[in-house]
C-alpha cells in the first residue's frame, strides 16, 4: 500500500531566506518532487513566486517540480514556466474556458498535465478531460494560504475521482493539498490519494525536513497496521 505514495514538500511553507538549501533538505529526506504554489492575487486571495523562483529551484535540485498554477488566463504563463524548469503544470478547472486547448499546449511542450479543482467542484466535470492529463490535483482546503485544517468532505470527492480513473483504466495520479499532516495522512491515502502535497508539515521551524518526512511516514505506517489490525478481526 505504502510504496507508490509520494511526499511533495511545498516551498510555500519554506524559509525563503535559505530556499536553495531547504530544497536540498527536502530532497536529501526523501521527497520525490518539489511543489511549487504559484498565486497570482486575482484567483485566490494571495501572491506568491513566478517563474523566477521555479528557475531558482530547478537550478537547487534535479526533483520533478510540481508547479500549481492558482491563477486567472494560466495560458498566458504556460510557455514561461516551462522554460523556467516545470515538470508538471496543473492549472484549475475553475480558471479555464479552454481547458483541452490549454492542457494540450502543456503536452506539446514536453511537460506533464495536471488539472486542479477546488474543494466545492465535483469530480464528475472531470470526466471527458482525464485522458489528457497525468496528474488530478485535489484541493482538500480552500486554496490561498498554508497551513489550514483539511475539509473532510474532500476526501469523498479523492474516493469518487480514483473509481473514475480505475474505471477508466488510465495511469493518472492524484495528489491533495492542504491540510494533510500525521493526523490527515493516513485518512487521504486511503480515500485513493498516491502524491501528498506537505507543507508545514514537512517545513518547520520545530524540526528538520529529515525528521518532518520521517514523522509523515511513521505515521502513514501506523495507520496502514492499524487498518490492517482491524480487518483481520
Amino acid at each position: 500500500m505504502l510504496d507508490h505514495i509520494r511526499i511533495a514538500p511545498s516551498i510555500l511553507a519554506a524559509d525563503f531566506t535559505r530556499l536553495g538549501q531547504q530544497i536540498h533538505d527536502a530532497q536529501v529526506a526523501g521527497a520525490e518532487l518539489i511543489h511549487v504554489d504559484v498565486m497570482d492575487g486575482r484567483f485566490v486571495p494571495n501572491l506568491t513566486m513566478g517563474p523566477l523562483i521555479v528557475e531558482a529551484a530547478r537550478r537547487s535540485t534535479d526533483l520533478p517540480l510540481d508547479v500549481h498554477l492558482m491563477m486567472i488566463e494560466p495560458e498566458n504563463m504556460i510557455d514561461a514556466f516551462v522554460k523556467a524548469g516545470a515538470s508538471t503544470l496543473h492549472i484549475h478547472w475553475e480558471t479555464g474556458f479552454h481547458i483541452h486547448r490549454t492542457l494540450s499546449r502543456i503536452k506539446e511542450l514536453g511537460c506533464k498535465a495536471g488539472i486542479a479543482i477546488n474543494p466545492h467542484t465535483p469530480a464528475i466535470v472531470l470526466t471527458e478531460i482525464l485522458p489528457l492529463v497525468d496528474t488530478v490535483l485535489v484541493m482538500t482546503v480552500n486554496p490561498g494560504f498554508g497551513g489550514q485544517t483539511l475539509i473532510p468532505e474532500t476526501l469523498t470527492k479523492v474516493n469518487q475521482l480514483r473509481k473514475l480513473i480505475d474505471s477508466q483504466d488510465l495511469a493518472i495520479s492524484i495528489a491533495v493539498d492542504g491540510g494533510v499532516n500525521e493526523t490527515t495522512i493516513g485518512q487521504v491515502v486511503a480515500a485513493g490519494a498516491d502524491t501528498l502535497v506537505v507543507g508545514s508539515a514537512f517545513f518547520s521551524t520545530k524540526f528538520t525536513p529529515d525528521q518532518g518526512m520521517e514523522r509523515l511516514r511513521t505515521a502513514l505506517q501506523n495507520y496502514d497496521v492499524s487498518q490492517k489490525q482491524m480487518a483481520a478481526r
